[in-house]
């Protein structure tokens, strides 16, 4: 490759010449073999699906990104879980949903962590405090240092992607949770 310009690799090439090294990355990072092959893999789909004109000088530092951001989804997915599981432990055995439902219940929460972490941190913030939290707009808007009017735009906000969401993942109204 002489000249000014770098030839861009296919994914192909990326796969064979790289896959190894961020196997690797992420088995440090991680400290699991498993998971490591599991994000690397996931790593080239995405590479797969979206495509990008990446040649040598940039690979490593677009697939280091792209490693530590599955290495904190990996970690938020399982701190989901992790708080699902202890709700479900605290849960009278006859009120326990079924294997399907908890599933469902599970993937559906870790959509909502997402779009959460997608929203400004004072949008979330508002909507975890009031949904979650049961206080009302004006206390929201204590707290966080704004006006009444500001923390409902804030919750309307959230509301339009919680309806996306909903929408994306196909889920109906009447269904009981």
């Amino acid at each position: 490759m002489s000249g000014g310009r770098s030839q861009s690799l296919s994914v192909n090439t990326l796969y064979a010449e790289y896959h190894g090294w961020l196997h690797g990355v992420l088995r440090r990072r991680l400290g699991n073999a498993d998971d490591a092959a599991d994000l690397a893999h996931d790593a080239f789909v995405r590479l797969l699906t979206s495509p990008r004109p990446l040649d040598h000088h940039g690979a490593r530092a677009y697939l280091s990104r792209m490693a530590r951001g599955l290495c904190v989804d990996l970690w938020r997915r399982r701190e989901v879980e992790r708080a699902w599981l202890e709700t479900l432990a605290n849960r009278p055995l006859d009120a326990v949903p079924s294997a399907e439902r908890q599933t469902a219940a599970l993937q559906a929460l870790v959509a909502v962590d997402a779009m959460l972490k997608r929203l400004p941190a004072p949008v979330a913030e508002a909507f975890i405090q009031s949904m979650v939290h049961g206080r009302s707009a004006k206390e929201v808007a204590a707290d966080l240092g704004v006006s009444d009017r500001t923390v409902r735009n804030y919750l309307s906000r959230a509301m339009l992607a919680c309806l996306r969401l909903q929408s994306r993942l196909g889920l109906d109204n009447g269904d009981p949770a």
